[in-house]
């Protein structure tokens, strides 16, 4: 973290600005790009440029911003989902499928699939845009799924060898394909992405169940 941005102006006043600087800089970089100038996301936002240069001393540290905050409102209801119900189920295929849904349809709304994109088209200029959406994202929730898969083993419920792997091949089946077709600007029809939710699940589920 640098100096400047723990030296963020603080208290209510100051949080109420510094949302509204998010807030308008999300619209401007789905819109614009990351090209677009702090100038455009100040006016946007109602406040000048040196208090956006208050709180986040550079762009790149004002999209970090942007995505962290979009990955965390995204994945709160998957995370408490998986974390309350999933590693204590008795119905653990009708768990996972709700968490999956969950998952999927967090990642892949329009805004979500918009931001991803550029996220991949800046990483080559700014790696650290990269990492933080892996540390806000798959990392985050891969975490909380290995958790609860840790949880059904020690149970007897399911055999899970390496759960880091497991993870990745349970994200590959469920969620990837809506990644893949809608970084060409089409996801998958509603109806074939739950069904590739719930064959994923099942194949999941087949592979690693104990019977």
């Amino acid at each position: 973290m640098s100096e400047a941005e723990r030296a963020a102006p603080s208290g209510a006043r100051a949080d109420g600005k510094r949302k509204a600087i998010v807030e308008a800089a999300l619209l401007a970089f789905l819109t614009e790009g990351f090209d677009v100038s702090m100038d455009r996301i100040a006016a946007a936002a109602g406040v000048s440029k040196v208090t956006v240069y208050n709180h986040f001393d550079s762009k790149e540290n004002l999209f970090r911003a942007v995505v962290s905050g979009q990955l965390h409102d995204a994945l709160s209801v998957v995370e408490q989902l998986v974390e309350s119900r999933l590693g204590d189920s008795d119905d653990v295929r009708d768990e996972l499928i709700k968490a999956c849904r969950a998952w999927v349809t967090a990642l892949t709304v329009p805004d979500m699939m918009a931001l991803r994109t550029l996220v991949v088209a800046e990483s080559k200029r700014f790696p650290e845009l990269g990492e933080t959406w892996l540390e806000h994202g798959p990392n985050r929730l891969h975490a909380v799924f290995a958790t609860a898969l840790t949880r059904l083993g020690q149970r007897g419920v399911l055999d899970i060898p390496d759960v880091e792997l497991a993870v990745l091949q349970l994200s590959g089946l469920v969620l990837s394909p809506n990644l893949v077709y809608g970084a060409y600007g089409r996801t998958p029809a509603k109806k074939l992405a739950d069904r590739l939710i719930v064959a994923g699940v099942d194949m999941f589920l087949s592979y690693y169940g104990v019977e």
